[in-house]
């Protein structure tokens, strides 16, 4: 079974990496992945004025440069949120590899990428109560109610009471 696991850094890594390694078995695959919005900020900087990286040549266009930027950021980003859950797989030897996705629809961006990635399920997180009026809006509920495959929602662990 293939799986494709989103997060946005809240899962907890050892029940996610548990579940994970009995739906992938000997067989499947893991894909870990993050969606993450680019800050409007941080486009605006890479659009005001001429820019040059210290790193990069000059003759590239400044819209080839900002696109460059934005994709690092995505990646950057992305693979800090990602490495609690893909360490936590590899101690585990579940085969496992890494998607960063900049989308502003989150759900379809979950949605779309596990189709591409040919995912049998999806695992992400429940960080609001599942049964009052708000976690209907989150991104969990809504890749469960727009999605054909079965979406496997794991919890933030219980915080102890004081």
């Amino acid at each position: 079974m293939d799986v494709l696991i989103a997060t946005a850094g809240v899962l907890p890594p050892g029940p996610v990496a548990d579940f994970v390694e009995v739906l992938v078995g000997t067989r499947g695959n893991a894909t870990v992945m993050n969606v993450t919005q680019a800050p409007a900020e941080f486009l605006d900087e890479l659009e005001d004025g001429p820019w040059q990286p210290f790193d990069g040549p000059a003759d590239r266009s400044e819209s080839d440069r900002a696109a460059q930027e934005v994709d690092r950021y995505i990646q950057e980003r992305g693979s800090k949120i990602v490495a609690p859950v893909v360490a936590a797989l590899k101690l585990r030897e579940v085969e496992t590899a890494t998607l960063f996705v900049e989308a502003d629809d989150v759900a379809q961006a979950i949605i779309d990428t596990a189709e591409q990635v040919g995912a049998d399920v999806i695992v992400m997180g429940a960080t609001r109560r599942l049964f009052d009026e708000m976690s209907w809006t989150s991104v969990s509920m809504r890749v469960t109610a727009k999605s054909s495959l079965p979406v496997l929602l794991i919890p933030e662990p219980a915080q102890p009471d004081n």
